[in-house]
């Protein structure tokens, strides 16, 4: 009987360098698809922040009281300090953050013109007038003329220059 010439292993040599090459292939194989199949770079560029500066509403103070004329030219109105009068300057107060409703008559029955935030100051036109178990003011927005309307002075608190 004639000996196998394997030296005692399973395989011959020729299996193994079969199997070595077909081992190396597959390693290969596995680099090359990862390598192709990872994503593309991302080219990292340096992003400019635009910034918008929109002021606050509630930091606008009035730099001087301007007092409309009277029926009676004889007569200089006078504001009593912390009291609202024509022509002083009062901010939205006390709403709990549901703003206050600009009419655009007196009374609580009158149209809505828009909603008077929290802060939001606003110089006194007209009034008194008492309606509705109410005291109404006519405002006009110290920033925007055209935000006006009557308000109730319960919910307004007059601005004093310190």
């Amino acid at each position: 009987m004639m000996r196998n010439s394997n030296n005692g292993c399973l395989l011959s040599t020729r299996a193994w360098i079969v199997a070595l090459i077909l081992g190396v292939g597959i390693v290969v194989s596995i680099f090359i698809l990862i390598y192709y199949s990872r994503p593309p770079r991302i080219k990292v560029v340096a992003v400019t922040a635009a910034l918008t500066i929109i002021p606050s509403r509630s930091t606008v103070t009035p730099t001087s009281f301007e007092i409309l004329p009277t029926d009676n030219p004889n007569i200089t109105p006078t504001l009593q300090p912390g009291s609202i009068g024509i022509g002083a300057f009062v901010q939205v107060s006390g709403t709990e953050g549901d703003g206050l409703r600009l009419r655009k008559e007196p009374g609580l029955s009158s149209e809505m013109q828009f909603l008077g935030l929290d802060g939001e100051l606003f110089q006194v036109g007209d009034g008194p007038v008492d309606q509705d178990g109410y005291t109404w003011w006519f405002v006009v927005g110290s920033y925007d003329e055209t935000r006006q309307g009557w308000a109730a002075a319960d919910f307004l608190e007059v601005v004093t220059d310190q």
